[in-house]
């Protein structure tokens, strides 16, 4: 079965200050666009990178997710290091998901420039995973997976994982014709 790995790092939320709406804004994207089954390993940690390496290396190497979705901590304050934390993981880097995101973020907002959002393929052992950082808020969330969704399922099937179908109503898939 897919397993998708939701990751929201945020202080606040993982300290329970206030709720975590991002992952909920993902998990809805992600029940709308996809319709194969799949499982959603979730987890709720601070902005620490050594936790954050940790988690993203477990739920490739252990949990086995083709697919891991962080929101929170790729901005410019000194403690946003979601960034660092997934290219310190990642074997491969996937650099037009970044620039893309940046791009659509831009139509909406001018700060989109501050974004400091990558993706990466991380090898494991028996699985690997796509990782795509993206902002906190539930908004931008929405506009960024939107615009990268497309490139998603044919990059989950080069690094051999779980064939992803989605809802062309919602986003039509790209897989070049074979």
């Amino acid at each position: 079965m897919l397993k998708i790995g939701v990751v929201t790092i945020s202080d606040r939320a993982s300290a329970g200050i206030y709720k975590d709406k991002s992952s909920k804004e993902i998990e809805n994207f992600l029940k709308e666009t996809i319709t194969n089954e799949y499982k959603i390993v979730y987890r709720l940690i601070p902005d620490e990178q050594e936790i954050i390496e940790k988690t993203l290396i477990d739920l490739t190497d252990i949990e086995e997710c083709n697919l891991i979705i962080t929101t929170g901590g790729t901005g410019p304050a000194k403690r946003d290091v979601t960034p660092e934390a997934t290219i310190a993981v990642c074997h491969k880097m996937m650099d037009g998901f970044g620039e893309l995101m940046r791009q659509v973020s831009l139509k909406y907002v001018p700060t989109a420039i501050l974004s400091r959002q990558v993706a990466g393929i991380r090898e494991g052992e028996n699985c690997s995973s796509l990782i795509i950082n993206l902002p906190g808020k539930p908004k931008a969330i929405r506009e960024t997976l939107e615009a990268v969704f497309p490139a998603v399922p044919y990059c989950i099937d080069l690094i051999d994982g779980y064939y992803l179908e989605t809802n062309e109503k919602v986003i039509k898939a790209f897989r070049p014709k074979q």
